[in-house]
Formats: structure tokens, sequence, C-alpha cells
């Protein structure tokens, strides 16, 4: 319903084009369903990996630019804009709105907030939780996302905390 699809785009078995977007407005007396009426677009060359998802949203639509490959069981939110030759690993999660530049790399478990934006040619490694935009060429890894280089060095600290700590507690207090 309210999909179209360019040429030469291969959808896997199992994946979900345009079903309705997770579109529930809370009231005093529990949650509303909004009617989700947009459409959803996939250009040309488009692939969708199996038991994927591509949401229609309440209103406009979603949009996968051409050439961009989705791996298994990645989730795009409704609302979503995805630029061009881009590739989003297996468990990627898009929430509503998000806005994706051209030629982006999400690696595996990637998710990324509502309303979030996303630069052209940017990267985020497996499992970086980003909360914030993303600059175009930018790197990022963890969760929160910070810039691929802190990250590194950050993890590098946390692997020895546990000896840094039995260091701080065993030396003499002034």
């Amino acid at each position: 319903e309210r999909v179209r699809i360019g040429a030469n785009c291969v959808i896997h078995s199992g994946a979900t084009i345009g079903a309705e977007g997770f579109g529930f407005v809370p009231t005093a007396t529990g949650w509303f369903k909004m009617e989700q009426a947009g459409y959803t677009v996939l250009e040309d060359g488009v692939e969708i990996g199996c038991n994927s998802t591509v949401d229609r949203p309440a209103v406009g639509e979603t949009r996968i630019g051409k050439d961009t490959k989705l791996d298994n069981l990645v989730h795009v939110g409704h609302g979503c804009q995805i630029g061009s030759n881009c590739a989003l690993a297996a468990q990627v999660g898009l929430a509503g709105g998000v806005k994706v530049g051209n030629g982006v790399l999400l690696a595996g478990q990637v998710g990324v907030a509502n309303q979030v934006t996303i630069g052209d040619r940017a990267i985020a490694s497996s499992k970086t939780g980003i909360h914030r935009n993303v600059e175009p060429g930018e790197i990022v890894s963890g969760y929160p996302a910070v810039s691929h280089k802190l990250w590194l060095k950050t993890a590098a600290i946390v692997n020895r905390l546990p000896e840094m700590y039995q260091f701080f507690k065993n030396s003499p207090r002034s």
C-alpha cells in the first residue's frame, strides 16, 4: 500500500516495505493510533535484506535513495530519508524522521534516535548509539556516539580500569 519501487530493486524474503509506522499518540485514556497515510519510495537499484522493514509515515514519505543497500534485519522508521549509495549493516535501527546523507556507512547494530541528521560520507562503527547530528565525513563510535579517535582512547582506558582501581585503592593517601 502506498509504495513506489524503482527499477532494478531487490527485496529479499520476509522484508516489509510500506507497513504502518509507529504512529501512536498518548491520550488521557490510552494510546491513539494515528493513520499512516504517507508513501514509501525505493529509488532505482535499492536492495533490501531479509526481514527488514521500511515504514510508511503519517504524512510525506519515507525514501531510500538510489543504489542504497540494507542488510538483513534493518529497520527504517517512518519518515526517514536515506541518500544514495549508502550501506546499512544488519540490525541497524533508524527511529522516525532520521535523515541520512549520501554515501553513509552504518555498521551492524547502529541505533539512530528520532530526527537525527547524518551527513554525507559519515561512518558509524558497530553498536554505535547516535543521539545527535553527525557532520559530513565524521567517523563516530560508542554509546553515546563520539569521534572514533576519542572512542579508541576511551576503550583502551576502560580495559585498564580494574588495575587502575587497585593501584589507587592501595596507594597511600595524603
